[in-house]
């Protein structure tokens, strides 16, 4: 069963994912080599009950903190800790907030100070299989072009697209239906309409697709040591075209002063 939002709805969820933009963007201006990953984690949390909501992710299934912080060769999930980050290091920071009931959900890779040419086209290519992935998010559309036009792009530039791991639906709960996976055929999958708010989130790995899941239940990481990036946006699914209800524009302001 797809939930599909009204306008008043969808601009609930704007809301929530604007906040979830705002403290990724509190995190950039702070991240930097010689903190912390779970420096990064209270100074989410500090922000999100600051601003009215509660961190969507503390507590949800058991996982203990307000952000997943994944370094490295960590795709997904990883939990903060005294982990001190270092130069070269990328780090997935994905954030998650409860605002007036509605969820909001986005992730962004940060590079930790300078980081190798090849790191540097793997955030390119992730970010830009996020882009043309939402290209595809309209009303007449499947869920498989969304998942067909990541593939596509990733696996352009030599990446690998792990496939145990999805985009969701999105709403008064974190994951609803349908499942948004990254890899996939044109023309597959639950047929979109208007007012179906999505999370679409490639998780492109440099080496080989394969991941393991670590013994802390949580922390998803690459079979072969090599580094992996995502990048998360909620999208509302128009007619003609995606309404993207998160921005990454806080972030790149930060970034780009620094």
């Amino acid at each position: 069963m797809l939930y599909l939002k009204t306008d008043e709805e969808i601009g609930l969820l704007r809301e929530s994912n604007m906040l979830v933009s705002r403290t990724l963007a509190e995190i950039a201006s702070i991240l930097r080599p010689g903190i912390t990953t779970l420096y990064l984690d209270q100074i989410a949390e500090t922000f999100i009950r600051d601003n009215g909501a509660f961190p969507a992710f503390k507590g949800y299934g058991g996982f203990p903190n307000t952000l997943c912080t994944s370094v490295n060769d960590q795709v997904v999930h990883g939990i903060p800790s005294a982990y001190v980050l270092k130069e070269g290091d990328i780090v997935s920071v994905d954030c998650g907030v409860i605002l007036n009931g509605w969820y909001g959900d986005s992730a962004y890779t940060f590079p930790v100070g300078e980081v190798s040419e090849e790191v540097k086209q793997l955030l390119d290519y992730t970010r830009a299989s996020l882009e043309e992935g939402v290209k595809a998010a309209f009303a007449g559309n499947r869920i498989g072009d969304i998942s067909s036009a990541v593939q596509t792009k990733a696996e352009s530039g030599g990446f690998s697209v792990v496939r145990e791991l999805v985009g969701h639906g999105l709403g008064r709960k974190l994951h609803e239906q349908p499942e948004v996976p990254n890899y996939g055929k044109r023309g597959s999958g639950p047929k979109m309409e208007k007012g179906l708010v999505i999370c679409i989130e490639p998780m492109i790995n440099a080496g080989k697709k394969e991941t393991y899941q670590m013994n802390d239940g949580w922390t998803i990481k690459t079979a072969d040591g090599k580094i992996s990036a995502h990048f998360e946006y909620a999208v509302a699914v128009g007619r003609g075209e995606a309404d993207v209800l998160t921005t990454f524009k806080f972030i790149e302001e930060v970034l780009n002063k620094m």
